[in-house]
């Protein structure tokens, strides 16, 4: 089986080919609007910030892409955080929500909506422990 090298281009499209399959996701996510900026900062063998937009709209994911740095785009949300959580986060060993309670990311954005929806931010990272990933 190939697997995706996280982080990169191939990962996040293979992410949003599995997440628009996760039907518990569709559900959970019926009526969010609302995008991402993924930013995965460096250490334990990543040497440079990554950043992923991710576009999610009423359980659909409709557009993923590398982005070349924070500052070249702008989005409603922004989930932070060191590459070894981003590993254990894929991996399934750390919630998306208690992370941020735990200060192991950081999250810009409107927390009242993210609230709203901990079960989608759950199927979320559900889906991308389906991604088969290799790790720096």
């Amino acid at each position: 089986m190939k697997k995706f090298k996280f982080p990169s281009e191939e990962w996040i499209k293979a992410f949003k080919e599995e997440l628009n399959k996760n039907e518990a996701y569709a559900e959970a996510a019926k009526d969010w609007e609302g995008d991402f900026l993924f930013i995965v900062t460096p250490d334990e063998g990543l040497d440079k910030e990554m950043v992923f937009y991710v576009d999610l709209w009423h359980g659909k994911c409709r557009d993923v892409y590398m982005v070349l740095n924070r500052e070249a785009k702008t989005a409603e949300f922004v989930y932070e955080g060191p590459y070894s959580n981003w590993k254990k986060l894929i991996m399934g060993q750390l919630d998306p929500i208690q992370s941020l309670l735990m200060r192991k990311f950081k999250l810009k954005g409107n927390m009242a909506k993210i609230m709203r929806y901990t079960k989608a931010a759950s199927e979320l990272v559900k889906t991308a422990s389906k991604v088969p990933t290799e790790f720096i």
